[in-house]
C-alpha cells in the first residue's frame, strides 16, 4: 500500500464532526447548564450559614444564645410560619415580617442551661409554602 499524499496523515470519512456541529453542541450544553441554574435559583431555597451549634461547656441556670444566619434564595418573599423547640428550655426567636428574595435574616435560640448534664436539642424551622422544614440542632454540656 503506497502512503497517503498528504504525508501520512489520514482523512476520517462519515463520522467527523466539523467545528459548526461542535459549537452547536457545546452552546446547547451550555444553555442547559445555564437553565438549570436559573431553575435552581426560581425554585430556590432557604441557605443557612451553619445548622448546628456547640455552646461546649456552660454554667448551670446561665442562658445561652446562638444566632443562625440565613438568605432567602427562593425568588419570592419569604414568611417564616413557625420556629418549634422540642422542649421548654430552649427558646426560639425570629422576625416575624417577610424576608424578601436575596436578604438575610436570623433566628436567634437561647438555651435556658437549667440541667445539668450534656444536652442535644433541635428547633424545627418550617417556612410559608416550603415543604421541608429546616432543623437547627444546638448542643453542650452544663456544668455545675
Amino acid at each position: 500500500n503506497p502512503a497517503p499524499a498528504n504525508g501520512g496523515v489520514g482523512e476520517l470519512k462519515g463520522g467527523g464532526y466539523n467545528i459548526k456541529q461542535v459549537k452547536k453542541i457545546v452552546s446547547l450544553i451550555i444553555l442547559m447548564f445555564l437553565g438549570v441554574c436559573v431553575w435552581a435559583q426560581l425554585s430556590g431555597k432557604v441557605d443557612f450559614e451553619r445548622l448546628t451549634h456547640s455552646f461546649g461547656k456552660i454554667k448551670h441556670n446561665v442562658p445561652m444564645s446562638t444566632t443562625f444566619n440565613f438568605i432567602n434564595n427562593t425568588g419570592k418573599p419569604l414568611i417564616i410560619k413557625s420556629a418549634i423547640a422540642e422542649c421548654g428550655c430552649t427558646d426560639p426567636s425570629y422576625d416575624k415580617k417577610p424576608i424578601s428574595t436575596g436578604k438575610s435574616s436570623t433566628i436567634n435560640v437561647t438555651f435556658k442551661a437549667d440541667t445539668p448534664g450534656a444536652f442535644t436539642k433541635k428547633v424545627t424551622i418550617t417556612f410559608i409554602n416550603i415543604k421541608e422544614p429546616v432543623i437547627l440542632t444546638i448542643s453542650g454540656e452544663v456544668i455545675e
